[in-house]
């Protein structure tokens, strides 16, 4: 296993165990297993015996961790407000690309 407090930069393509994103957070199994059960994460194979996510993963276990702090949001309430995030993300790229596509105004 890898020491993961010398990591300075994850590649997307890395992948992690449970125990590895639960040590790259504050957050404990279970809840990092609620987060996978209420849609916040998802493994790279749902199916598979014990899940593994990608190095993306970080960065919402991370944002989790900072929502809860600043706000003190349950799990459930964690859940729904990386969701959130999430679709306000792929909404926002959805939006820059078709603004990609008008043509430039000049002033």
């Amino acid at each position: 296993m890898m020491d993961l407090h010398e990591i300075a930069w994850l590649d997307r393509q890395h992948e992690l165990s449970l125990a590895d994103l639960v040590q790259l957070s504050d957050l404990n199994e279970t809840e990092v297993l609620e987060l996978v059960e209420y849609g916040a994460l998802q493994p790279l194979d749902a199916g598979a015996p014990q899940p593994v996510f990608s190095a993306d993963c970080v960065i919402i276990v991370r944002r989790a961790c900072r929502l809860r702090s600043d706000f003190g949001l349950d799990i459930h309430a964690l859940a729904l407000a990386l969701r959130f995030m999430e679709r306000i993300n792929d909404l926002e790229s959805q939006l820059n690309a078709l603004r990609a596509h008008l043509p430039r105004r000049h002033f």
